[in-house]
């Protein structure tokens, strides 16, 4: 499907970057095919003035609570980082997971075969020729990027809210002999991993960047939140863009 422009700013209008604003972006439903044969939904989202400077591969929180490709940061991640830092945001539903742009074929794989989902995202990012790839999962999506994202042609990860629950010691090692950067935001009132237990988990991890965030907690609740957690993914993936700015006018 070819991309559409979409945007609620008029002409020499000064937005506010607040919780429900979509700035311009060419925005295109994309399919991404698995290995084993299934079809998952998804969506791309581009800047309006050309080629992107790097790429979002986001991976949603748990599809069995609640998880979607439309989780709210990652929605507000494609409403606002193509247009303000030139960034290209790739959503998608991993398999048997369902929202507003459909369902992804298959069933939860607890976290096992959607090794394959991910694995197709990376692959459609590559084909597309989109540059920088960076995995950016949150609570269930960083059980996968932290499985399965090592091994992968991609920069690096961003972990928001990393709980822990499905990846192992030996998991976790692997990103000690790589060259791949990885970053972690832990928010000091998470459900599953605080700050001082982080610290201790990925401690195995040297080259590790570990932000504790004060006042948050697991479900980036609040604009505040939302825009801590995007200033940092645009400080690691496209700095010269940091920090994002709080109003926006057409020119």
């Amino acid at each position: 499907m070819l991309g559409s422009v979409s945007g609620a700013a008029t002409l020499s209008e000064l937005i506010e970057i607040r919780s429900g604003v979509e700035l311009p972006v060419i925005r295109e439903e994309i399919v991404l095919r698995t290995e084993d044969g299934l079809e998952l939904v998804g969506e791309l989202a581009m800047p309006v003035g050309g080629q992107p400077e790097a790429t979002l591969i986001t991976l949603h929180p748990l599809p069995t609570h609640g998880g979607f490709m439309d989780s709210h940061i990652l929605r507000k991640a494609s409403n606002r980082l193509p247009e303000l830092a030139n960034i290209a945001v790739l959503r998608f539903n991993t398999r048997g997971t369902s929202s507003p742009r459909g369902l992804s074929q298959g069933s939860f794989g607890e976290g096992v075969s959607e090794q394959l989902d991910l694995e197709a995202a990376v692959r459609f990012a590559k084909e597309r020729g989109l540059p920088n790839l960076w995995l950016v999962g949150w609570s269930f999506g960083t059980e996968l990027a932290l499985k399965y994202g090592v091994n992968q042609d991609v920069v690096g990860a961003i972990l928001l809210s990393p709980p822990l629950h499905r990846t192992s010691d030996d998991e976790l090692l692997r990103w000690q002999g790589s060259d791949k950067k990885i970053v972690a935001l832990i928010p000091e009132h998470d459900d599953y991993l605080k700050p001082a237990e982080a610290k201790h988990r990925f401690g195995m991890i040297s080259h590790i960047d570990l932000i504790g965030v004060d006042g948050a907690k697991h479900l980036w609740v609040g604009e505040s939140a939302t825009t801590r957690v995007l200033n940092e993914i645009v400080r690691v993936v496209s700095p010269q863009s940091y920090p994002l700015p709080t109003h926006w006018q057409n020119v």
